[in-house]
């Protein structure tokens, strides 16, 4: 059994993968004080509440913050007896390797995104995810991570509007009902909601137009379906894409031992 953890800035998935399917998956808040005892604690005391009874003896790990990877670490070598597979480390090999500037750390989830994205749809493609940052990853033909664009995250973006300025309160994302607010809530709401639907349409035409080939757009992340619902901007939605990317990544890893 494989325990898969996608660490982000906001939040962490838990996921078991028993080489078929994912047969329980748990999401906390990410904290670096959290102390490997810690987390056994938790998941422990929720497989037994959901009564997931299995062995877990692999783990790897995605994780965009680097202070939490020691305590994840200790968790899986004290209490599954198994060094983990960490992705971004000179230990764990990819599938196809980034082809960016000399120099450059990608980041784990991204070449996360890029493998199981690839694994899925193919080539030649652009993986959005709504994440506390908006990313856009460029995955090539051979499914190499190429490069891509880091734009603020839509709940990220509210939450500056509203700390940084005094009269303006938070608010949550939904599709407006019109364009032209006649409150301040609505107003706030149609700005972030049309200004992410014009941020993804031109950043993604402007890297099909920069490739000069026809691309597939890919996303991912909890606001996808919101953003699809009004307008046709992706060809897939996959709500799993960075999970599956660590299975891929593991069975690469496995078989290339």
């Amino acid at each position: 059994m494989l325990l898969a953890i996608d660490c982000g800035n906001t939040n962490t998935v838990f996921a078991i993968w028993d080489g078929d399917e994912f047969i329980a998956t748990w999401r906390t808040s990410t904290e670096w004080q959290r102390t490997a005892d810690q987390y056994y604690v938790w998941l422990s005391t929720l497989m037994r509440f959901q009564e997931v009874d299995v062995m877990i003896d692999e783990v790897i790990i995605s994780s965009t913050v680097p202070r939490v990877v020691w305590n994840l670490r200790v968790f899986a070598d004290r209490y599954y007896n198994c060094r983990p597979i960490v992705v971004g480390k000179p230990e764990c090999l990819l599938p196809a390797q980034p082809r960016v500037d000399e120099g450059t750390q990608v980041g784990p989830d991204r070449l996360v995104n890029a493998a199981g994205a690839y694994d899925r749809h193919g080539g030649n493609l652009i993986v959005v995810d709504f994440g506390t940052a908006t990313t856009f990853d460029v995955v090539a033909e051979d499914g190499a991570y190429v490069g891509g664009v880091i734009a603020p995250g839509v709940n990220l973006s509210l939450e500056a509007l509203h700390s940084a300025a005094a009269a303006l309160p938070h608010v949550d994302i939904t599709v407006p009902q019109a364009v032209i607010g006649t409150n301040t809530v609505a107003c706030m709401q149609s700005g972030i909601f049309w200004g992410y639907i014009g941020l993804v349409r031109e950043i993604c035409a402007r890297i099909k137009a920069e490739r000069g080939i026809p691309m597939q757009v890919i996303s991912t992340g909890g606001l996808a379906p919101l953003f699809q619902q009004s307008e046709p901007l992706f060809d897939a939605f996959e709500d799993d894409l960075t999970i599956h990317g660590l299975t891929v990544i593991h069975t690469y890893n496995k078989d290339n031992a």
